[in-house]
């Protein structure tokens, strides 16, 4: 497995921005609004006017997606304004905002720096710092899937990154392991006892003792890490 990363994407939609996902597999255009960020999946070859009319077409219906997604959230003290910190892998950076033609998410010198349009709203900065946080999932997990792997003895069919509510990774019946995007706020070791647990669900699929002690195998200390994330599940949120 390797993890490569196509240059991203995006277009403005007066209001929201939107990633553009180009693809040779699909033949016709899906907007797609999940945890409150836009997508829109086209061919490969569609033109940038293109899109920007299939936005324009489905504004409304984009918007009443965010503003439904923004009611059934849950509360958050966050005001994702230059200056607050938010943990990568353990470690606090501090987020920095600026005004612009939109820019993704990128750690720069120690901070988060993300440019918005003039007059954003909040959301568009959290979206900006979830897709950020997706993208480095994708990166990390592939590359502990495929260093852990083989220590556990199993070999996973794929690996995906979901938004889960309460629970931080799942293991399909066809062998694909899913994992929750905010695990990537808990430090290192954390996130290799997500992948080892994921992983050794492949040799058993329940929380059998026999399922604690393949664990166990690989990472002796895992309890350490299973109560952190039990004590800090809290504060991997926004």
């Amino acid at each position: 497995m390797t993890a490569r990363q196509p240059q991203a994407e995006y277009r403005e939609g007066r209001g929201f921005i939107a990633e553009v996902i180009r693809t040779s597999r699909r033949k016709s255009a899906d907007i797609r609004v999940e945890d409150g960020a836009v997508s829109v999946v086209v061919p490969t070859n569609t033109t940038t006017e293109r899109i920007d009319q299939l936005l324009a077409a489905k504004r409304r219906w984009i918007k009443e997606k965010i503003a439904l997604h923004r009611e059934q959230a849950p509360p958050s003290t966050r005001r994702f304004v230059s200056g607050e910190a938010f943990s990568y892998l353990g470690r606090n950076y501090r987020l920095k905002v600026e005004t612009g033609n939109f820019t993704p998410v990128r750690l720069l010198n120690g901070r988060l720096l993300v440019t918005v349009p003039s007059g954003s709203q909040q959301h568009m900065v959290r979206n900006a710092l979830v897709r950020w946080y997706k993208r480095q999932a994708e990166h990390k997990l592939i590359e502990k899937v495929t260093r852990f792997a083989p220590q556990v003895g199993v070999e996973p069919t794929g690996v995906g990154i979901k938004t889960f509510r309460s629970r931080w990774g799942s293991c399909t019946a066809k062998g694909k392991l899913e994992f929750n995007w905010r695990i990537m706020m808990a430090p290192n070791r954390m996130v290799d006892y997500v992948v080892i647990h994921e992983l050794c669900h492949l040799i058993r699929h329940d929380h059998s003792p026999e399922f604690w002690r393949e664990i166990g195998r690989v990472m002796p200390e895992y309890q350490e890490s299973r109560e952190w994330l039990r004590a800090n599940a809290a504060t991997m949120n926004f």
